[in-house]
């Protein structure tokens, strides 16, 4: 097992002002799985990249077992990479594939015979052994360029996006095997994904990116309850929190007719101003319309996903300001520091959100026909339809708070 840090890791491609991967720490134990992810363009393939030696690094050190390796080639970092797109030579066999970098390295034909037959047991390879790729499922190729990977006993794996090519139920299988694999194996690794449900399912601990820039490093549990701003609040959880722009008072935050009571402590660290985040799973639908702090929200689409369903609706009081979703995709934005206040900030925020995911459209920052919607986590089979009108009330201790000027999350 070897650990890997990085130190100030930085990369600048050629003609670029702005780099795509800025000045990143991080810090991985021995046998640790840490997930990079972050949207497009957020520079989590890159950086790993980095760390295989497949991407040079322009400033900053990249440390396995203590000894700096930014200028080690990769055949001699050990590091095995796995490649979302598998990566297989299709002239050989299953066999062939898994033993090729084993004969590269002049390692004898009873080893390599050992490894592969390892190798293949874990991943229930042994009887296709003899087929070639064009023989195999995209899960089976999957299993092999890991199987590649192993016998190669590195000290990190390196993973890209190993599941993005399979299909949903062949991801759930697999991403649950990789992570037995990596538990038993006790290997360091780093692996990238931008699915986030992978990223809590699988890490030790998630690292997120936006635009080249660490936002935060924590477990999964640490990231969804207590995220460091706006953008990891919004990109971690779906559906997606929701953001209401809300008033403070002596007792608590205000929107529209909704009155949240704010622990003391708590309440002394907020500005007059401040957004207040409410995830799907704590809002309680209550049949009183009088009830303290409820929401009346008309229903515009129900998901029904059978252990769960959700309800997506907007406030029935129109002047209430709030979004939903997470940030937007590109620019580099460091957690620590400020960002440049807008105008309509709360509308402007989901609008570009949109525009992130839908290059195609051309959308308008001000442009309020783009709504969001209020994501409810309902009971299992709860009788709700387009159109009704639900009462929710948040529960105030799972609140979340954010500085609309720096959008710094907000704690006691």
């Amino acid at each position: 097992m070897s650990s890997v840090v990085l130190d100030h890791a930085t990369r600048l491609f050629p003609n670029n002002t702005v780099p795509a991967v800025n000045s990143v720490n991080l810090e991985v134990a021995d046998g640790e799985f840490v997930v990079l992810v972050g949207p497009s363009g957020s520079g989590k393939s890159t950086l790993l990249r980095m760390v295989a030696g497949l991407e040079p690094v322009t400033s900053g050190r990249i440390l396995i077992d203590g000894d700096d390796v930014a200028r080690v080639p990769a055949h001699d970092r050990d590091v095995a990479m796995v490649f979302q797109s598998y990566a297989l030579y299709p002239n050989m066999t299953v066999a062939g594939n898994m033993a090729f970098a084993l004969k590269n390295a002049k390692v004898p034909n009873q080893t390599i015979r050992e490894r592969v037959q390892f190798a293949a047991k874990m991943l229930q390879l042994q009887d296709l052994l003899n087929r070639k790729p064009a023989a195999l499922s995209g899960g089976q190729r999957q299993r092999v360029a890991m199987g590649r990977a192993i016998v190669r006993s590195p000290r990190v794996f390196a993973m890209d996006e190993p599941l993005s090519n399979l299909d949903a139920k062949l991801r759930v299988a697999t991403r649950a095997q990789i992570a037995m694999l990596q538990q038993r194996l006790g290997t360091t690794t780093l692996y990238v994904t931008h699915d986030q449900t992978e990223a809590m399912t699988m890490a030790d601990r998630v690292a997120v990116l936006r635009g080249g820039v660490m936002q935060q490093v924590a477990t999964p549990t640490q990231i969804y309850d207590h995220p460091v701003n706006m953008f990891v609040a919004g990109f971690i959880g779906s559906p997606s929190i929701t953001f209401f722009h809300a008033s403070v008072d002596q007792n608590g935050v205000r929107f529209g007719d909704v009155h949240l009571p704010v622990k003391p402590e708590l309440l002394a660290a907020l500005p007059a101003e401040v957004i207040v985040g409410v995830r799907p799973d704590d809002w309680h639908v209550v049949s009183a319309t009088d009830t303290p702090g409820a929401l009346r929200l008309r229903v515009d689409l129900v998901e029904h996903l059978g252990s769960e369903s959700f309800a997506y609706a907007v406030p029935v009081d129109e002047s209430i300001r709030f979004t939903s979703g997470q940030a937007e995709d590109g620019g580099a934005h460091d957690a620590g520091t400020e960002v440049e206040e807008k105008p309509h900030r709360v509308k402007a925020f989901f609008a570009r959100t949109f525009a992130a995911h839908n290059p195609d459209v051309d959308v308008d920052e001000q442009d309020t026909s783009i709504q969001p919607r209020v994501s409810i986590a309902l009971k299992k089979h709860a009788d709700v339809e387009i159109n009704d009108v639900l009462i929710a009330v948040p529960s105030p201790d799972e609140l979340l708070f954010f500085d609309p000027s720096t959008e710094k999350a907000i704690y006691a």
